[in-house]
């Protein structure tokens, strides 16, 4: 299967969310820019970009709000001249790492800026409580000090889970298990236990990922360049390859149908799409704004 380029030049782009069209056409994908600190709005008919907000830092993930906001965690921000990824890497302005609400007419404010490290990604349950992965700052060292947190929808957070070397995507399975991936795997957190869904992915870690209606896992896997899919046990299904070398860092599902898989390949800096495919993906609960 043969995934299609809908557009390019976003600076390292992430935390890709579907948007639908109320008219019934192809809809929109949000997503951010890790490099520019933005959040950047996609238009499915023509490939146009269009910016939505600027956060600064490094805006890692965003997620639809009840209100046709987002929410943002904001990993603080990346130095990326000590990267090598660009010739003209964007400057380093770094902001207090949290979760951030960008309103419907693009104005941003922090709903959580509390002693957190490098917030990544994020997924809202049934009930409205917000759940969220805090890794140690990019790039890891190794040492676990990763934490996943929650979010009530009065704002209250808590810590439910520490000691991650690098818990990273993070995406709730149909039955409201919350599945994260942690340094080279995935992994389930049940009651605040982990249980290893895969310990090691093949071909690199994982980043973001996504979840289909029967459960499989749609896990972007980073330097192997594609999404790799699991049934609920980790079995293999199927990795579908990007062509050429670059940097899968995040996928959901959205369409007319919800049958069309999208990844943000952070490098070398395109939205992609998969048309198609044989199952949908797992509706998301939007954020209950206040």
């Amino acid at each position: 299967m043969n995934a299609e380029v809908v557009a390019t030049g976003i600076r390292f782009p992430e935390g890709p969310v579907f948007c639908p069209d109320p008219d019934g056409g192809p809809g929109t994908l949000v997503c951010t820019s890790v490099a520019d600190g933005a959040v950047e709005r996609v238009h499915l008919v023509d490939g146009r970009i269009e910016r939505i907000a600027t956060v600064g830092g490094g805006a890692n993930a965003a997620y639809a709000a009840d209100d046709g906001g987002f929410l943002v965690t904001q990993n603080g921000g990346i130095d990326f001249a000590s990267t090598n990824l660009y010739p003209d890497p964007p400057p380093y302005q770094p902001v207090t790492p949290g979760v951030q609400r960008v309103r419907p007419d693009g104005s941003v404010h922090y709903v959580a800026d509390g002693e957190f490290l490098a917030p990544n990604d994020l997924v809202v349950a049934a009930d409205g409580t917000l759940w969220f992965t805090d890794p140690p700052p990019f790039p890891p060292t190794g040492a676990p000090r990763g934490r996943i947190h929650t979010m009530t929808p009065d704002g209250t957070t808590t810590t439910v889970a520490g000691g991650f070397i690098y818990c990273n995507g993070i995406a709730l399975e149909p039955d409201g298990t919350p599945v994260v991936v942690e340094d080279r795997g995935v992994l389930r957190l049940v009651d605040g236990e982990r249980a290893w869904i895969v310990e090691e992915l093949p071909g690199g870690s994982g980043d973001g990922l996504c979840v289909d209606v029967d459960g499989r896992l749609y896990v972007a896997n980073t330097a192997a360049h594609g999404v790799r899919v699991l049934e609920p046990d980790g079995q293999e299904v199927e990795f579908l390859a990007l062509d050429g070398r670059g940097v899968t860092t995040n996928c959901c599902f959205g369409g007319t149908d919800g049958r069309t898989l999208f990844a943000t390949d952070g490098l070398p800096g395109h939205i992609v799409a998969w048309e198609g495919l044989p199952t949908p993906g797992l509706a998301l609960h939007p954020w209950p704004s206040p």
